[in-house]
């Protein structure tokens, strides 16, 4: 019979949750378990690993390689000479897998984790709390604990089209440690994660198809901010919009994917396939239902605002989750947010706090960057209140005159009366850093009219987009 070991604590996964323990909680005896991530298992979650930051560091990279193709409405001539990409990936895995195995020593060796033990591999529910853990040699544990915190994250998503898997496509977790670039990459999908990786690879010279079941690319932005990035991908890779694949093959020259686009058969191929078509909590893995869990359709934990596991539609006391195993926004700063609610509601069961508080902004790295807070348009409209809307473009502000900008622009949405800001949105250069000024107003409770009138805004500055879009609103 296998031995069972009991802790106070157990904590699965090591993305966000590897933030959880610290000095405070010292007097209590942890196990920390993790899987680790991909293909290899490594320790720190997606984000670090596979997701937002060796994405970025690719994006900015791109950035850079794009550079050159934009240069002639500026009176420059630049070429880009060449792209080593065995040392654009060899520099970025460089600096972050060392940061993986430091980060994987330290909780293992450290004498700041004496109360810690770190346990890698699979963890299924056997009850409520207990859990059984497989390691990778087959080797088998049981735990106990008396607190149960779940971060253990989601993974990508190969939909059920004939031939998918046995064509042995790429995904987020595989596509940035390949040994060259392919000279063709058909992209399937056309959400976040498929649209920064579009960006990255056809600046680096890939031929890149990009497979868009819908009309439009990043269906949950805003209604004119996906039509205006459809239009601008479309003149800058080969878009393929309302296309219904329905199998996919290896050839002899790569990939090969059969569908359906406006009531026809049609063909498309690649010489490499990346499936981008979304994510799924881990939630099957941990065998949950075991412990009565209760789950949504897509397979995410249910949890309520302080982040308490739910159990029939009741509390279950003492599990708590967080991170995309039970956000449907699968967002690195919304997993942060909730490893620092549930942290303190552990070591403060009397004065819980809430997660929900506080709008949830979202960002897309591609070229030209996206982002928003808040309600779109239709939403806005749909709530029943009376709202007012204004649009400003990038090519109206004199920092946009510089950059040449003729395609992006910022949405705001107010309350016609209040001028309570109910939606933001932004597409265009520092779309990201930009809607920072209207996250942080509607965080804080600050109105259209309270940020455009009580301070200065440096011209010509880029804010000055986000200010005269806001100055509309008061008239």
């Amino acid at each position: 019979m296998t031995d069972t070991t009991h802790y106070d604590i157990a904590l699965i996964g090591s993305g966000s949750s590897n933030s959880f323990p610290g000095p405070d909680l010292s007097d209590r005896s942890i196990v920390q378990i993790d899987r680790g991530v991909g293909p290899d298992h490594v320790f720190g979650g997606t984000c670090l690993n596979l997701g937002c930051i060796p994405t970025k560091m690719f994006v900015h990279t791109a950035n850079l390689a794009a550079t050159p193709a934009e240069s002639g409405r500026f009176g420059l001539t630049s070429t880009l000479q060449g792209v080593d990409w065995p040392a654009i990936r060899d520099r970025i895995f460089g600096r972050i897998d060392p940061i993986v195995h430091g980060g994987e020593e330290y909780r293992r060796d450290h004498e700041d984790n004496a109360n810690l033990t770190l346990v890698r591999g699979t963890a299924t529910f056997t009850g409520a709390k207990t859990l059984r853990v497989l390691d990778a040699d087959g080797g088998e544990r049981m735990i106990t604990a008396d607190t149960i915190v779940l971060g253990a994250g989601s993974r990508p998503v190969l939909p059920p089209i004939d031939g998918l898997a046995d064509a042995a496509p790429h995904t987020s977790d595989t596509i940035m440690r390949i040994d060259q670039l392919p000279a063709s990459l058909a992209i399937l999908g056309s959400g976040v994660i498929a649209v920064e990786m579009a960006h990255v690879f056809a600046s680096l010279g890939v031929e890149v198809t990009l497979i868009a079941r819908s009309e439009r690319v990043l269906r949950t932005a805003d209604a004119d901010i996906s039509a205006r990035l459809t239009e601008i991908l479309g003149e800058r890779l080969h878009l393929e919009t309302g296309f219904s694949t329905t199998s996919v093959r290896r050839t002899a020259a790569g990939v090969e994917l059969r569908g359906r686009r406006d009531g026809a058969d049609a063909v498309l191929e690649a010489e490499e396939l990346l499936v981008a078509v979304g994510r799924r909590p881990n939630s099957d893995l941990l065998d949950v239902e075991a412990a009565g869990i209760d789950t949504t359709e897509d397979g995410r934990v249910v949890v309520d605002e302080y982040q308490r596991v739910q159990s029939g539609g009741e509390v279950l006391e003492g599990i708590w989750s967080l991170g995309d195993l039970s956000s449907a926004h699968q967002l690195k700063h919304v997993a942060n947010h909730e490893q620092r609610i549930v942290r303190h509601n552990v070591l403060h069961p009397e004065a819980l706090r809430r997660s929900d508080t506080m709008p949830i902004p979202s960002g897309v790295f591609t070229h030209p960057q996206v982002a928003w807070v808040g309600m779109d348009e239709a939403a806005a409209r749909e709530s029943g209140r009376e709202v007012k809307v204004a649009v400003q473009e990038y090519a109206s502000i004199a920092y946009g005159w510089a950059m040449e900008d003729t395609t992006g622009f910022a949405k705001i949405i107010v309350d016609a009366e209040t001028t309570e800001i109910l939606g933001a949105h932004i597409i265009g250069p520092e779309a990201t850093t930009l809607i920072q000024l209207l996250i942080q107003a509607m965080s804080t409770g600050q109105t259209a009219r309270d940020i455009a009138t009580t301070q200065y805004w440096i011209h010509p500055a880029m804010p000055e987009l986000v200010e005269n879009a806001l100055l509309q609103l008061l008239d």
